[in-house]
């Protein structure tokens, strides 16, 4: 297990526009090295399985809870991860129906989530006034809040970004074993090479029939269209795909819909 120095000053988040969540409840409980970007395969992996996450039914907004990891051993890429989460739900923008709840966790037993939104910019400020500080990680309670959000009204799907795990891994198998009697995949984004954290982010995607992808610096920009993919399909189903896959800058759409239906992207 590593311990995390804390860290020095830093600005306590103030979400805006009476946008504020508040904490979650407790139900739950560096620099990237190099060569562990993901490969090919891994990618055409994590495509393959996003097949499963079903758009929003005719008439109803698709819900995405996006979680974070706002410890300080992400500190050195943070600024990046940010700019790439906002450009997933900005490429909806024009899309509509994607609600998104913005989770993390930090410091001393801090996690906090906001209120749904459904405006990407005022989800790029909540995600602004989140800065990291040092702490564990607090997995078991991002599960946990899911579980009880999914318990008011279905969530299509769970995004978890972050880069290593210092929980009971069983335990946070149970959770992903209910988020997966309630249809909920969880989609997990690793950044860096913790083979301790990539064995527990690959089993919770397995038990929640969702996906697993690792990033760093060099592959930002997959990582990118990955997202992008994820939250157009998640908003707007295959019609919304095909229009973001004839985009120059599609190629995270293109890849999805030739998994989706081979032969058929241009359609």
């Amino acid at each position: 297990m590593t311990t995390r120095k804390p860290a020095g000053t830093t600005v306590p988040p103030s979400f805006e526009n009476g946008e504020k969540g508040g904490a979650v409840s407790q139900r739950g409980s560096a620099s990237v090295p190099a060569g562990q970007v993901s490969s090919n395969a891994e990618v055409a992996d994590f495509i393959a399985k996003m097949k499963t996450l079903a758009p929003a039914a005719t008439g109803d907004r698709g819900r995405l809870l996006f979680a974070m990891d706002a410890t300080m051993s992400r500190a050195p890429t943070w600024d990046m991860a940010l700019s790439l989460q906002g450009e997933m739900f900005a490429a909806v923008k024009e899309v509509g129906g994607l609600d998104v709840q913005l989770i993390y966790f930090r410091g001393t037993g801090e996690c906090r989530a906001s209120n749904w939104v459904s405006n990407p910019d005022a989800l790029a400020r909540l995600m602004r006034s989140v800065s990291c500080q040092g702490g564990l990680t607090q997995i078991g309670k991002v599960l946990g809040h899911a579980l009880d959000e999914s318990g008011r009204r279905r969530i299509n799907a769970v995004v978890y970004v972050g880069d290593s795990m210092e929980e009971n891994v069983d335990r946070l198998c149970a959770r992903a074993g209910e988020l997966s009697l309630l249809g909920v995949p969880v989609f997990v984004f690793q950044e860096g090479g913790d083979e301790t954290a990539a064995r527990a982010f690959s089993e919770i995607a397995r038990l929640t029939k969702g996906a697993f992808c690792r990033f760093d610096r060099g592959s930002a920009m997959q990582l990118r269209d990955l997202l992008t993919a994820v939250a157009t399909y998640a908003a707007g189903g295959r019609k919304a795909l095909l229009a973001l896959g004839k985009q120059r800058d599609g190629a995270g759409a293109r890849l999805l819909l030739d998994q989706l239906n081979p032969g058929a992207a241009g359609a």
